[in-house]
């Protein structure tokens, strides 16, 4: 009996959270703005993940009799649907491609700030004191500076590249999450469930995984999302600057540095990869939206509730 009771347990878990799952994707078709939004960056993830095995030669090779080819031409190769760049690639597979390190940087950089300064918000939030006081200072130090003009001067100052990039956005990037962490740390550490456990004498990493986290998970994922749309305007903004991404690498931003001298003549060589990064944020945007809602026990009936 004892052995059934315990089976029933566990087998519990995978079904609890597969209905869990399915209450968030029908939240998510009710919003149809966010479904949407979710489809395009699965795409743009996918695009990431499949396309430089699939379309690396189009996007390298070049075809001078396509140079500066304009797009919609249907009697054409259907890789230059979106037109021809000045060494006679295809806009297209470029773009797709390109997706790889757009997304690689800015998952990376949010990715590692998140760990980093969620850890730092934490120990901040609990420990207190001077340890505190020297995090919490240094993350206003961070803050003092804009982020986009503090890369900037150490991608000029060292060798601009992948690397570089990456651990610049991810550095400026800290305080946002030390002082939203340490902020919801110190509300949730003064509630009745945390001083009971304290109480009944549990340790410092079981109150943190226990009961600290799982309440400020949904903040740090929805502040992740909106990061990740700004890192990547970041990257662009760099590359575009010529202190990101370097050929022969390519992202978006870069596409769009390279096609700013034809935007008279060849204005899809610039175009296309703009509208993808602007596409691309929008949706992280409203994602960030949606999951600030869906986290939320007080709102997430604008969600659950049936339209009629």
């Amino acid at each position: 009996m004892l052995v059934s009771a315990t089976k029933n347990s566990i087998d519990g878990v995978p079904e609890r959270e597969a209905g869990r799952l399915r209450i968030y994707l029908r939240m998510l078709w009710r919003d149809k703005l966010a479904f949407v939004s979710a489809i395009f960056v699965l795409l743009a993830v996918l695009s990431a993940l499949l396309a430089p095995v699939l379309f690396e030669r189009p996007a390298t090779t070049m075809n001078l009799m396509m140079r500066n080819a304009a797009p919609f031409q249907f009697d054409k190769d259907w890789m230059f649907i979106l037109g021809g760049d000045t060494l006679g690639r295809s806009v297209l597979a470029r773009i797709l491609v390109a997706a790889r390190n757009t997304l690689l940087v800015a998952g990376v950089a949010v990715f590692a700030s998140l760990i980093v300064g969620s850890l730092l918000g934490l120990v901040a939030g609990l420990r207190g004191g001077w340890l505190s006081t020297v995090i919490m200072r240094s993350a206003d130090v961070l803050m003092s500076f804009p982020s986009l003009l503090l890369a900037v001067i150490v991608l000029y100052a060292f060798s601009p590249g992948l690397v570089s990039v990456v651990a610049v956005l991810a550095i400026t990037r800290l305080p946002v999450y030390i002082r939203t962490v340490r902020a919801e740390v110190l509300e949730i550490r003064e509630r009745v469930f945390v001083t009971s456990a304290r109480v009944m004498g549990a340790g410092f990493g079981w109150i943190i995984t226990r009961h600290i986290l799982p309440v400020v998970t949904p903040t740090i994922i929805t502040i992740a999302t909106l990061e990740f749309a700004f890192v990547m305007l970041t990257e662009a903004s760099l590359s575009f600057l010529g202190l990101g991404i370097q050929p022969p690498e390519v992202s978006w931003g870069l596409m769009v540095a390279e096609g700013r001298n034809y935007l008279a003549s060849a204005w899809w060589i610039a175009f296309w990869p703009g509208l993808a990064i602007m596409l691309t944020t929008t949706s992280l945007n409203l994602l960030s939206n949606w999951l600030r809602i869906a986290t939320d026990p007080r709102q997430r009936w604008r969600l659950e509730m049936e339209k009629k």
